[in-house]
């Protein structure tokens, strides 16, 4: 099948659509004000992202239950203000933090990108993120989604297959029909090895200035793109 047969845009979301890091560190400030906790919150907001694929993994490999994206970042997170010997935060606070994922800020380009593909597209997550995460992340960054699937929908977190051919199945379309698109080149390539097309979206700044991963297209990715207008453009919307 070729580019003229995709019907359906499927999206990585953390780094690809929204900025993660921005957003913690944005929650995790406002909450060491109100509590005079002093952090560097930008390193703990990469401290808590790097914790985020060893906990997937324990999930993937069967050492413990599947279980949502929410519950393993409140593992990850109560493993950190413990590291950093945090212990003035209520179970409400704590939570309210561990939410901060539902309300990251989305690229500048991205919900107008959106909107244009949109026009000609099925759009939906495709996101190791659980369904009311994804959902009230949408709602308050207005991201125009027409289904909300991944890890969650599919009972398996990316790279495993089962992530990227059920999130197909849901929408009733082969693989071929749907195109991953993601900052990362190791998502696509596990999306590619299925069958399903490909666009490396450029996110030089996911993690911070000194970004030194998934600075190019590292495949024979279907598309290449700076942001989500060239990906529109590149798309004929």
């Amino acid at each position: 099948m070729s580019l003229a047969d995709v019907r359906a845009l499927t999206f990585d979301v953390f780094g690809t659509v929204v900025d993660w890091r921005s957003g913690i560190a944005r929650d995790g400030a406002e909450l060491g004000r109100a509590k005079g906790i002093d952090l560097n919150w930008r390193a703990f907001a990469d401290d808590w992202r790097a914790l985020y694929q060893p906990a997937m993994e324990r999930v993937r490999s069967g050492e413990i239950a599947w279980c949502k994206l929410d519950d393993l970042h409140r593992m990850n997170l109560d493993e950190l203000l413990a590291r950093h010997h945090i212990q003035n935060l209520t179970e409400q606070e704590i939570d309210h933090l561990n939410r901060a994922w539902h309300r990251l800020d989305p690229w500048p380009d991205a919900v107008a990108g959106l909107t244009r593909l949109k026009q000609k597209y099925i759009l939906a997550t495709l996101s190791n993120g659980n369904v009311s995460l994804l959902v009230n992340m949408a709602k308050r960054a207005a991201l125009p989604w027409d289904a909300v699937l991944g890890a969650e929908t599919a009972g398996a977190y990316k790279p495993q297959p089962q992530a990227y051919l059920r999130s197909a199945e849901m929408l009733g379309l082969a693989p071929e029909q749907c195109m991953m698109v993601a900052a990362h080149n190791g998502d696509l390539a596990a999306a590619s090895a299925l069958g399903m097309k490909t666009a490396f979206v450029r996110r030089p700044a996911e993690y911070g200035p000194d970004q030194k991963t998934d600075l190019a297209p590292e495949g024979a990715w279907d598309i290449a793109a700076e942001d989500f207008l060239e990906l529109a453009k590149s798309l004929g919307c």
